[in-house]
């Protein structure tokens, strides 16, 4: 089978309806709108959510939690892959966004300590975990707060 090929199962597909289109169509004069009231009018209805004067689902459950607007949101980067880089590099935000090891900076970037550290690297970082800092160092690192 080819794409061309391709047909939907036969009684699926059924035809438009065509409304306004006189009273032996099934749907003319009103067109399936009824008579009178909201749903006739042309713009009528009711906007999503909105169930008739009672009070809506969304404002009769509790509000829960808080949102902190000062909290920073650190980009993660676990130890295991700054290995990409070679020996004595200075690995910087930027070059791990440039080497795709972080899609965005975000208020900063957090090095985690998952995984082994091979290289002798000079980590700059925002923050570091203390697991991060031992494996750095023992592999014959440095790092640095910016």
């Amino acid at each position: 089978m080819k794409l061309h090929e391709l047909r939907p199962a036969p009684g699926t597909v059924r035809p438009a309806k065509r409304k306004g289109r006189g009273t032996a169509s099934g749907l003319g004069k009103t067109a399936g709108r009824g008579q009178k009231g909201q749903g006739s009018r042309s713009g009528g209805g009711v906007r999503p959510g909105f169930e008739g004067g009672q009070m809506p689902l969304h404002r009769r459950l509790p509000k829960r939690g808080f949102t902190n607007i000062f909290a920073k949101e650190y980009a993660e980067v676990n130890i295991e892959l700054l290995n990409r880089f070679e020996n004595g590099t200075e690995v910087t935000p930027e070059l791990l966004k440039e080497a795709k090891v972080v899609k965005n900076l975000l208020d900063g970037v957090k090095i985690l300590g998952n995984g082994e550290l091979t290289k002798s690297l000079t980590v700059k970082a925002s923050k570091f975990t203390k697991s991060a800092i031992e494996k750095i160092e023992a592999a014959g690192g440095k790092i640095e707060v910016i």
